[in-house]
């Protein structure tokens, strides 16, 4: 949750610094708290990069090509890849992001999901112990977002619309 609350800022980096001062201990818990932290890091610019494919008309022509690379960002565990759409949106971006987050780490945890590298996202697929998990994980936290994210952006386009034919 801690991860996709400010997306890169100091909340994000609290949690991160968090989960990679516990790989000192070199423990299965602290592992498991980097596989957490990495894979719901993940989640939001991998959810908004699917949302602009599947419904590019409820965002911007920037949101949408900011789409088009956030999800190698999110492979990546770059999540600042999200902060162009949460700039523009914060209230349609962050709340679903955070409870794609939250789902991510629940699942990355219930699944003892272990990560010995504390940044690279898939590209350090080597360091994770139970990969499946990892990538499940990901995926679910990832829908929840996109899902979420999409129906916010669908309301406010109705309201809008509505608004609209109430003026005209």
């Amino acid at each position: 949750l801690m991860m996709c609350f400010d997306l890169g800022g100091p909340v994000n980096k609290a949690a991160y610094l968090f989960a990679t001062a516990g790989l000192s201990a070199d423990t299965q818990s602290a592992h498991e708290i980097m596989a957490a932290v990495m894979a719901a890091g993940m989640v939001p610019p991998l959810a908004l990069s699917a949302a602009t494919f599947l419904r590019a008309r409820l965002f911007t022509k920037a949101e949408v090509e900011n789409g088009r690379s956030a999800w190698l960002l999110g492979l990546s565990f770059i999540t600042e890849g999200a902060i162009p759409f949460a700039a523009a949106d914060p209230l349609r971006i962050i709340p679903p992001a955070m409870v794609g987050g939250a789902v991510t780490g629940a699942l990355s945890m219930a699944m003892h999901v272990r990560s010995k590298a504390p940044h690279g996202g898939l590209f350090v697929f080597f360091a994770i112990d139970n990969l499946l998990g990892f990538v499940i994980s990901i995926i679910a936290g990832a829908l929840v977002t996109c899902v979420g994210v999409l129906a916010l952006k669908q309301l406010a386009a109705n309201k809008k619309k509505t608004a609209e034919v109430a003026a005209a």
